[in-house]
């Protein structure tokens, strides 16, 4: 189990980052031999990331990348939406003042980052920011989802920041998530993050054959 887990990371974490390509083909054999594991190792690896849709297995022909058209990727985003709207109206009554605090210092860090154009920092604090949320909703399920939309659509999250305008619009959208979870307005609270997943389902619109 945990050279299936080692190579599951593997091959995961290089889909993530962008190093292997959505459609690029994985030969199991090249795998084994990068990462140091038998074949059927890799083979039962690439059967965990099919089941978070991340790889396309078909009979005979093998695993590739998942790839995602335009309306996949909005329908994704859309759903999204709805979703994310849902746990913030449920963690708004349940963040402690020590969470937004939190919250206050991480939109000051993600500020001082977009001033240097440390993007890679900016949304790794943005994973923060939203992972506060998650852990004060009750609906678990609800966030268990977004992880995996998450996961799959990953890699336009950072091409996307890169979009011109779109850093300084990001940071204001967080900010009004924040003065509304800070204000205990459930509505507002839900209404602030369905517009924040709204404008990236827009800025990917508009420039999907730039991000793709």
């Amino acid at each position: 189990m945990k050279q299936t887990d080692a190579a599951y990371h593997y091959i995961k974490d290089r889909i993530l980052e962008g190093t292997f390509k959505p459609a690029q083909k994985l030969v199991e054999m090249q795998l084994a031999e990068s990462i140091g594991v038998s074949r059927n190792t890799v083979k039962q690896a690439l059967l965990k990331l099919a089941q978070e849709n991340l790889v396309a297995i078909e009979e005979n022909k093998g695993a590739t990348i998942k790839s995602f058209t335009l309306e996949e990727v909005l329908n994704y985003l859309e759903i999204r939406e709805v979703l994310e709207g849902l746990v913030a109206r449920s963690a708004t009554s349940n963040v402690t003042e020590n969470d937004l605090a939190r919250m206050k210092s991480i939109l000051e860090q993600m500020k001082a980052h977009l001033d240097k154009q440390e993007f890679d920092k900016y949304s790794a604090l943005n994973t923060e920011f939203h992972g506060i949320i998650y852990k004060s909703t009750q609906n678990v399920q609800a966030v268990e989802l977004i992880n995996m939309i998450r996961t799959q659509l990953i890699r336009y999250q950072f091409r996307t920041i890169l979009v011109p305008g779109r850093s300084q619009s990001s940071f204001g959208e967080h900010t009004d998530i924040y003065k509304a979870f800070a204000a205990r307005n459930e509505l507002d609270a839900e209404a602030a993050v369905r517009k924040h997943v709204l404008t990236v389902r827009e800025t990917i619109r508009n420039n999907y054959h730039y991000l793709a």
